[in-house]
């Protein structure tokens, strides 16, 4: 199943994140080795928001993502949220629907 993360940004997350932007993507590649993080980065223009997808059994390994990640810790995050995302089209679906 596909799980994705959401984060409200804080005004001005881009000019506090340098602070933890390298733990911040430690944790973040380290998911992504273990297979649970597909894909992450933040939304543009503006850069309010931010959206990570995992692929896991439950929400619970975005879960601890976050209450693990520094971004949150240092609360450059205002506000996350965890949603189950069906997906049905695409080489990795979750589930293929044509």
């Amino acid at each position: 199943m596909h799980y994705l993360l959401m984060y409200d940004l804080v005004p001005d997350y881009l000019e506090r994140r340098a602070t933890y932007r390298d733990e911040h993507l430690k944790l973040a590649w380290a998911a992504a080795e273990r297979g649970e993080l597909v894909l992450a980065g933040a939304l543009a223009e503006p850069t309010d928001s931010a959206m990570l997808l995992f692929k896991s059994d439950s929400a619970a390994t975005a879960e601890a993502f976050a209450r693990k990640d520094p971004y949150v810790l240092a609360g450059l995050v205002a506000r996350w949220r965890v949603r189950e995302w069906t997906t049905v089209v695409g080489e990795n679906a979750s589930k293929p629907t044509r």
